[in-house]
Protein backbone atom coordinates (compact mmCIF):
# COMPACT_ATOMS: atom_id res chain seq x y z
CA UNK A 1 0.00 0.00 0.00
CA UNK A 2 1.31 3.50 -1.02
CA UNK A 3 1.74 5.86 1.07
CA UNK A 4 0.61 9.45 0.46
CA UNK A 5 3.27 11.96 -1.42
CA UNK A 6 2.96 14.14 1.47
CA UNK A 7 3.65 11.84 3.93
CA UNK A 8 6.38 10.58 2.12
CA UNK A 9 8.27 14.01 1.82
CA UNK A 10 7.41 14.44 5.41
CA UNK A 11 9.55 10.73 6.32
CA UNK A 12 12.00 12.12 3.94
CA UNK A 13 12.58 15.15 5.87
CA UNK A 14 13.12 13.57 8.98
CA UNK A 15 15.80 10.75 7.82
CA UNK A 16 17.63 13.87 6.65
CA UNK A 17 17.45 16.19 10.01
CA UNK A 18 18.37 12.79 12.20
CA UNK A 19 21.39 11.87 9.75
CA UNK A 20 22.59 15.59 9.95
CA UNK A 21 22.50 15.21 13.59
CA UNK A 22 23.80 12.03 14.14
CA UNK A 23 26.44 13.21 11.79
CA UNK A 24 26.73 16.69 13.79
CA UNK A 25 27.03 14.64 17.19
CA UNK A 26 29.84 12.02 15.81
CA UNK A 27 32.06 15.40 14.71
CA UNK A 28 31.15 17.67 17.53
CA UNK A 29 31.85 14.82 20.66
CA UNK A 30 34.47 14.98 22.20
CA UNK A 31 37.47 13.00 21.31
CA UNK A 32 37.69 9.60 23.40
CA UNK A 33 41.17 10.36 25.91
CA UNK A 34 43.53 7.77 25.73
CA UNK A 35 44.69 4.98 28.08
CA UNK A 36 47.10 6.72 30.46
CA UNK A 37 45.98 10.24 29.72
CA UNK A 38 43.83 13.16 30.98
CA UNK A 39 41.90 15.85 29.14
CA UNK A 40 40.74 19.45 30.51
CA UNK A 41 39.26 22.52 29.02
CA UNK A 42 40.97 25.48 29.36
CA UNK A 43 41.84 29.16 28.22
CA UNK A 44 44.69 30.35 27.52
CA UNK A 45 46.32 32.99 29.80
CA UNK A 46 49.87 34.95 30.00
CA UNK A 47 51.42 36.87 32.97
CA UNK A 48 50.14 40.29 33.18
CA UNK A 49 52.76 43.03 34.00
CA UNK A 50 51.26 46.71 35.12
CA UNK A 51 53.04 49.51 34.10
CA UNK A 52 52.57 51.99 37.13
CA UNK A 53 53.88 55.51 38.33
CA UNK A 54 56.06 55.20 41.44
CA UNK A 55 55.56 58.94 42.14
CA UNK A 56 52.88 61.34 42.04
CA UNK A 57 52.92 63.27 38.65
CA UNK A 58 51.07 64.31 35.73
CA UNK A 59 51.39 62.18 32.43
CA UNK A 60 53.32 63.50 29.72
CA UNK A 61 53.57 61.09 26.99
CA UNK A 62 52.11 57.50 26.56
CA UNK A 63 54.18 56.51 23.36
CA UNK A 64 52.79 53.32 22.76
CA UNK A 65 48.50 51.96 21.70
CA UNK A 66 46.93 49.25 23.19
CA UNK A 67 48.38 45.84 21.06
CA UNK A 68 51.66 47.29 20.23
CA UNK A 69 54.49 44.60 21.10
CA UNK A 70 57.52 46.11 22.95
CA UNK A 71 60.49 45.10 23.99
CA UNK A 72 62.22 45.39 26.95
CA UNK A 73 63.89 49.14 27.62
CA UNK A 74 61.68 50.75 25.17
CA UNK A 75 60.08 53.85 26.55
CA UNK A 76 56.44 53.83 26.85
CA UNK A 77 55.39 56.75 29.03
CA UNK A 78 56.83 59.87 30.23
CA UNK A 79 55.89 61.80 33.51
CA UNK A 80 56.06 65.83 33.61
CA UNK A 81 59.22 66.25 35.51
CA UNK A 82 59.57 70.25 35.51
CA UNK A 83 59.30 69.97 39.45
CA UNK A 84 61.60 67.72 40.17
CA UNK A 85 64.53 69.60 38.00
CA UNK A 86 63.43 72.63 39.62
CA UNK A 87 64.23 70.59 42.95
CA UNK A 88 67.63 69.51 40.87
CA UNK A 89 68.69 72.84 39.88
CA UNK A 90 68.61 73.98 43.41
CA UNK A 91 70.38 71.09 44.66
CA UNK A 92 72.97 71.96 42.18
CA UNK A 93 72.95 75.57 43.50
CA UNK A 94 73.67 74.36 46.81
CA UNK A 95 76.77 72.64 45.93
CA UNK A 96 77.81 76.00 43.98
CA UNK A 97 77.13 77.51 47.63
CA UNK A 98 78.98 75.21 49.53
CA UNK A 99 82.15 74.44 47.37
CA UNK A 100 82.69 78.70 47.75
CA UNK A 101 82.05 78.02 51.60
CA UNK A 102 84.69 75.64 51.51
CA UNK A 103 86.92 78.01 49.82
CA UNK A 104 86.53 80.74 52.18
CA UNK A 105 87.02 77.90 54.79
CA UNK A 106 90.06 77.42 53.81
CA UNK A 107 91.62 80.43 53.01
CA UNK A 108 90.53 81.67 56.49
CA UNK A 109 92.53 78.57 57.61
CA UNK A 110 95.37 79.67 55.96
CA UNK A 111 94.54 83.22 58.02
CA UNK A 112 94.65 81.46 61.24
CA UNK A 113 97.82 79.19 60.83
CA UNK A 114 99.59 82.19 60.59
CA UNK A 115 98.12 84.14 63.01
CA UNK A 116 99.08 81.38 65.38
CA UNK A 117 102.56 80.81 64.13
CA UNK A 118 102.79 84.88 64.72
CA UNK A 119 101.59 84.46 68.44
CA UNK A 120 103.84 81.38 69.18
CA UNK A 121 106.81 83.52 67.67
CA UNK A 122 106.06 86.44 70.14
CA UNK A 123 105.38 84.34 72.94
CA UNK A 124 109.02 82.96 72.45
CA UNK A 125 110.40 86.17 72.42
CA UNK A 126 108.43 87.11 75.41
CA UNK A 127 109.51 84.23 77.31
CA UNK A 128 113.04 84.64 76.30
CA UNK A 129 113.25 88.62 77.41
CA UNK A 130 111.24 87.43 80.61
CA UNK A 131 113.95 85.29 81.33
CA UNK A 132 116.60 87.49 81.36
CA UNK A 133 114.48 90.53 83.03
CA UNK A 134 113.78 92.67 80.26
CA UNK A 135 110.24 91.82 80.20
CA UNK A 136 107.21 92.02 82.84
CA UNK A 137 105.81 88.07 83.41
CA UNK A 138 102.15 89.77 82.65
CA UNK A 139 103.62 90.53 79.30
CA UNK A 140 104.78 86.50 78.79
CA UNK A 141 101.48 86.21 80.12
CA UNK A 142 99.30 87.93 77.37
CA UNK A 143 101.73 86.74 74.91
CA UNK A 144 100.56 83.04 75.97
CA UNK A 145 96.86 84.15 76.10
CA UNK A 146 97.37 85.26 72.64
CA UNK A 147 98.74 81.75 71.33
CA UNK A 148 95.89 80.22 72.88
CA UNK A 149 92.89 82.05 70.76
CA UNK A 150 95.39 81.44 67.59
CA UNK A 151 95.25 78.35 68.08
CA UNK A 152 91.37 77.77 68.54
CA UNK A 153 90.98 79.99 66.03
CA UNK A 154 92.79 77.48 63.61
CA UNK A 155 90.52 74.46 65.39
CA UNK A 156 87.37 76.98 64.31
CA UNK A 157 88.81 77.02 60.69
CA UNK A 158 89.40 72.92 60.38
CA UNK A 159 85.76 72.53 61.82
CA UNK A 160 84.41 75.20 59.16
CA UNK A 161 86.51 72.93 56.63
CA UNK A 162 85.09 70.14 57.76
CA UNK A 163 81.28 71.64 57.67
CA UNK A 164 81.37 73.01 54.63
CA UNK A 165 82.81 69.81 53.15
CA UNK A 166 79.94 67.78 54.49
CA UNK A 167 77.47 70.14 53.37
CA UNK A 168 78.63 69.85 49.50
CA UNK A 169 78.52 65.83 49.97
CA UNK A 170 74.75 66.45 50.91
CA UNK A 171 73.92 68.45 48.14
CA UNK A 172 75.66 66.36 45.93
CA UNK A 173 74.10 63.22 47.56
CA UNK A 174 70.41 65.26 47.27
CA UNK A 175 71.06 65.91 43.71
CA UNK A 176 71.82 62.46 42.35
CA UNK A 177 68.70 61.28 44.67
CA UNK A 178 66.61 63.54 42.20
CA UNK A 179 68.83 62.15 39.06
CA UNK A 180 67.73 58.71 40.00
CA UNK A 181 64.23 59.75 40.70
CA UNK A 182 64.03 61.43 37.31
CA UNK A 183 64.32 58.33 35.80
CA UNK A 184 61.69 56.62 37.39
CA UNK A 185 59.78 59.64 35.86
CA UNK A 186 60.88 57.61 32.51
CA UNK A 187 58.32 54.39 32.23
CA UNK A 188 59.80 51.48 29.98
CA UNK A 189 59.28 47.95 29.69
CA UNK A 190 60.90 45.62 31.76
CA UNK A 191 60.47 42.77 29.27
CA UNK A 192 59.11 42.01 26.11
CA UNK A 193 55.65 41.87 25.73
CA UNK A 194 52.17 43.13 24.07
CA UNK A 195 49.92 46.22 25.30
CA UNK A 196 47.08 44.92 26.56
CA UNK A 197 45.55 47.55 28.08
CA UNK A 198 46.19 51.93 27.90
CA UNK A 199 44.80 53.36 31.39
CA UNK A 200 45.85 56.96 31.39
CA UNK A 201 45.77 59.31 29.24
CA UNK A 202 48.60 62.76 28.59
CA UNK A 203 47.06 64.77 30.56
CA UNK A 204 45.87 62.92 33.45
CA UNK A 205 47.51 63.77 36.97
CA UNK A 206 48.27 60.10 38.76
CA UNK A 207 48.87 59.29 42.54
CA UNK A 208 52.34 56.87 43.39
CA UNK A 209 51.18 53.79 41.92
CA UNK A 210 48.99 54.92 39.14
CA UNK A 211 48.69 52.53 36.30
CA UNK A 212 49.46 53.45 32.50
CA UNK A 213 49.55 50.76 30.92
CA UNK A 214 49.13 46.90 31.20
CA UNK A 215 51.23 44.21 29.45
CA UNK A 216 51.43 40.89 28.73
CA UNK A 217 54.15 38.84 28.86
CA UNK A 218 54.02 36.34 25.51
CA UNK A 219 57.21 34.19 26.80
CA UNK A 220 55.10 33.48 29.62
CA UNK A 221 51.67 31.92 28.31
CA UNK A 222 50.01 28.95 29.34
CA UNK A 223 46.85 27.01 30.56
CA UNK A 224 45.21 26.77 33.71
CA UNK A 225 43.05 23.32 33.40
CA UNK A 226 41.44 21.45 36.48
CA UNK A 227 42.29 17.84 37.32
CA UNK A 228 40.59 14.94 39.51
CA UNK A 229 42.62 13.68 42.39
CA UNK A 230 43.03 10.35 40.79
CA UNK A 231 44.68 11.90 37.76
CA UNK A 232 46.70 14.52 39.73
CA UNK A 233 48.18 11.90 41.70
CA UNK A 234 49.72 10.13 38.89
CA UNK A 235 50.65 13.55 37.69
CA UNK A 236 54.51 14.84 37.52
CA UNK A 237 55.85 18.52 36.99
CA UNK A 238 57.29 18.51 33.62
CA UNK A 239 55.32 15.65 32.13
CA UNK A 240 54.56 16.13 28.55
CA UNK A 241 50.75 17.56 27.20
CA UNK A 242 49.56 18.56 23.65
CA UNK A 243 47.26 22.00 23.68
CA UNK A 244 44.46 21.77 20.86
CA UNK A 245 43.13 25.33 20.34
CA UNK A 246 39.49 25.22 19.85
CA UNK A 247 39.86 28.17 16.85
CA UNK A 248 42.30 25.76 14.92
CA UNK A 249 41.60 22.08 15.99
CA UNK A 250 43.98 20.69 13.02
CA UNK A 251 46.94 21.89 15.09
CA UNK A 252 48.67 20.27 18.97
CA UNK A 253 50.65 22.26 20.46
CA UNK A 254 53.32 20.85 22.59
CA UNK A 255 53.59 22.12 26.04
CA UNK A 256 54.67 21.00 29.64
CA UNK A 257 53.03 20.49 33.33
CA UNK A 258 54.66 23.62 35.15
CA UNK A 259 52.69 23.98 38.49
CA UNK A 260 50.37 21.58 40.51
CA UNK A 261 48.27 23.30 42.95
CA UNK A 262 48.61 22.40 46.55
CA UNK A 263 45.36 23.18 47.70
CA UNK A 264 41.93 21.45 45.82
CA UNK A 265 39.39 23.69 44.61
CA UNK A 266 35.19 23.45 43.89
CA UNK A 267 34.49 20.97 47.09
CA UNK A 268 33.77 21.40 50.59
CA UNK A 269 36.55 22.53 52.85
CA UNK A 270 36.13 18.64 54.90
CA UNK A 271 34.98 15.67 52.89
CA UNK A 272 34.90 12.32 54.46
CA UNK A 273 33.86 9.89 52.25
CA UNK A 274 35.95 8.45 49.03
CA UNK A 275 33.21 9.48 46.98
CA UNK A 276 33.72 12.84 47.97
CA UNK A 277 37.03 12.83 47.98
CA UNK A 278 37.33 11.89 44.19
CA UNK A 279 35.64 14.96 42.99
CA UNK A 280 38.80 16.82 44.18
CA UNK A 281 39.89 19.46 41.44
CA UNK A 282 43.32 20.60 41.60
CA UNK A 283 44.20 23.57 39.36
CA UNK A 284 47.11 22.93 36.75
CA UNK A 285 49.33 24.87 34.55
CA UNK A 286 50.36 23.80 31.23
CA UNK A 287 53.14 25.78 29.62
CA UNK A 288 53.73 26.73 26.33
CA UNK A 289 57.61 26.28 25.30
CA UNK A 290 59.30 29.49 24.62
CA UNK A 291 60.97 29.09 21.81
CA UNK A 292 57.51 27.77 20.07
CA UNK A 293 56.11 31.61 21.31
CA UNK A 294 59.12 33.31 20.29
CA UNK A 295 58.40 31.41 16.58
CA UNK A 296 54.89 32.49 16.74
CA UNK A 297 54.40 35.69 18.37
CA UNK A 298 52.20 37.61 16.11
CA UNK A 299 49.76 34.96 16.36
CA UNK A 300 49.84 34.29 20.17
CA UNK A 301 46.90 35.70 21.09
CA UNK A 302 45.40 34.80 25.12
CA UNK A 303 41.68 34.12 25.71
CA UNK A 304 41.48 31.60 23.55
CA UNK A 305 39.96 28.38 24.53
CA UNK A 306 40.83 24.70 23.99
CA UNK A 307 41.64 21.38 25.27
CA UNK A 308 44.94 20.08 27.19
CA UNK A 309 45.70 16.62 26.96
CA UNK A 310 48.18 15.28 29.93
CA UNK A 311 50.54 12.50 30.07
CA UNK A 312 49.81 10.70 32.96
CA UNK A 313 51.84 7.33 32.12
CA UNK A 314 55.50 7.72 31.51
CA UNK A 315 55.22 4.77 28.80
CA UNK A 316 51.97 6.19 27.09
CA UNK A 317 52.56 6.66 23.54
CA UNK A 318 50.67 10.16 22.23
CA UNK A 319 47.70 9.06 19.51
CA UNK A 320 48.03 10.10 15.92
CA UNK A 321 45.78 13.11 16.38
CA UNK A 322 47.77 14.39 19.01
CA UNK A 323 51.15 13.85 17.65
CA UNK A 324 52.74 17.75 17.40
CA UNK A 325 51.72 19.85 14.68
CA UNK A 326 52.31 23.43 14.59
CA UNK A 327 50.92 25.38 11.73
CA UNK A 328 53.38 26.85 8.93
CA UNK A 329 55.38 29.51 9.92
CA UNK A 330 54.89 33.22 8.02
CA UNK A 331 57.92 34.28 6.37
CA UNK A 332 60.03 37.25 7.43
CA UNK A 333 59.26 40.35 5.61
CA UNK A 334 61.78 41.78 3.39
Amino acid sequence: MKLPSAKLIVLLALALVAGGAYAAWINLKPAEVPAGFARSNGRLEAERIDIATKFPGRVKEVLVAEGDTVTAGQVLAKIDTAELEAQLNEAQAAIRQSEQQLAQAIALLAQRKSELILAEQELERSRALGAKGYTPQEKVEQRQSASLTAQAAVNSANAGIGQATAAIEAAIARAERIKENLKDYVLTAPRNGRVQYRLALPGEVLGAGGKVLTLLDLTDVYMTIFLPTKDVGQLELGSEARIIPDATPQYAVPATISFVASDAQFTPKYVETKSEREKLMFRIKVKLPEEILKRYAQRVKVGITGVAYVKLARDATWPAHLKVNLPPTEPAPK
